[in-house]
């Protein structure tokens, strides 16, 4: 059973589509908008893939996860390697070896680096890594029937973990300065307008995929049975479905979106380091997906885009207080907006509503509702 798009979906996602996918890379080719803000709004898509990556825990499963930044980070790092290495002896100590390596004193290249010389075999690790991680950690939550709070303490302590592996020097993986100075993908230069435009099309193409995969999976009797665990786990076990599979299909479905999502992050962005996978980050993806309505799938869409959009603005103009700014919006959001941006016009006009329903009525309505009672009819 699944049910069909709306005719009205159907149209804005079509808009949407030629918007990102045709319209801004035209104006960006000839110049009607410069490519610092195509690239900007490539970076706020990949955070976008995150924000659905989520949503679909968090606003669809009832599972709040503080650990999507890891799976982001570690989807980033698989094609970080290839692109470290596609640098070859144009770094700044001209070897082989990639230069954080010549500067920790290594001779040759680990061995597990070696196979990320290959694209292919860079793009099953992107899935592949991430996907086995979840995989093992979810089946151990889940089987253990770890829920609520505690399963957000979990995947918060793996996040915070992972990081402070990533940040050791002896993981030759950057330590904390990670990868950067990429120059090459694909044969193509990584800098280069046409370049840049190109992947702002795959992480367009990447996004409008994820959300049709995602609408299409919670409209069919698996979305239903995934509310339905959200709404109440126990009906569901009840009812003889096994609640731990639905949980982890979709925790391992969630961390592979969002490491597909910080694959394309790290060669528009530049840089991958250990600072992306701590729990600040997976907080900051909270806060996106409340700030623009969980449980929607266009909301955390809107929400990653508006807050980024907000934090550029806001970092530049007054750098300092942009934690407090965050930490204030979602304050408000949950005590005022709990459907977010999305749910605004529905919640506004509920309040009307309510308020024209339930409000005093003035003199000049009491006269003329009072005449209208006593009027006699034509029967009288």
């Amino acid at each position: 059973m699944t049910q069909p798009l709306h005719k009205r979906e159907s149209l804005w996602f079509a808009a949407v589509a030629f918007l990102l996918v045709i319209l801004l890379p035209l104006a960006d080719a000839f110049g009607i908008i410069d490519h610092f803000t195509l690239n900007t709004w490539g970076k706020y898509l990949c955070y976008a893939i995150l924000a659905i990556s989520v949503d679909l825990l968090w606003g669809y499963t009832g599972l709040l996860s503080l650990g999507q930044a890891l799976f982001f980070s570690l989807g980033g790092y698989m094609f970080g390697m290839y692109l470290l290495l596609m640098i070859g002896k144009m770094g700044q100590y001209k070897s082989d070896l990639p230069d954080f390596m010549v500067f920790l004193g290594h001779t040759q290249l680990p061995s597990f680096w070696k196979p990320f010389y290959y694209f292919p075999f860079a793009a099953l690790m992107v899935v592949l890594l991430p996907g086995l991680l979840s995989s093992v950690f979810g089946y151990l939550a889940f089987r253990s029937r770890i829920k609520g709070v505690y399963f957000s303490i979990l995947t918060q302590a793996l996040t915070y973990g992972a990081a402070l592996m990533f940040f050791r020097n002896d993981m030759t993986m950057g330590g904390n300065n990670g990868f950067t100075d990429f120059r090459f993908v694909l044969g193509y230069d990584v800098r280069s307008p046409g370049t840049k435009r190109g992947l702002f099309i795959a992480t367009a193409v990447l996004l409008l995929g994820v959300y049709a995969l995602c609408r299409w999976l919670t409209k069919t009797k698996f979305g239903l049975i995934q509310r339905a665990v959200r709404d109440s786990e126990n009906r569901v076990l009840f009812s003889g479905y096994a609640a731990a599979n639905y949980k982890l299909f979709v925790f391992v479905l969630s961390g592979v979106i969002a490491a597909l999502g910080g694959a394309l992050y790290v060669p528009q962005v530049g840089i991958i380091n250990p600072s992306e996978m701590t729990t600040e980050k997976s907080l900051e993806a909270v806060v996106w997906v409340a700030v623009g309505g969980r449980g929607t799938l266009v909301g955390p869409v809107i929400g990653a885009i508006s807050v980024n959009a907000l934090k550029s603005y806001a970092t530049r103009a007054f750098p300092d207080l942009w934690p407090l700014l965050m930490g204030t919006m979602f304050i408000l959001i949950v005590l005022f907006m709990p459907k977010g941006i999305v749910g605004l016009p529905t919640q506004l006009h509920h309040y009307w509503n309510h308020w024209r329903h339930h409000r005093k009525p003035s003199p000049e309505e009491e006269e003329a509702t009072a005449e209208l009672t006593t009027k006699p009819t034509s029967a009288e």
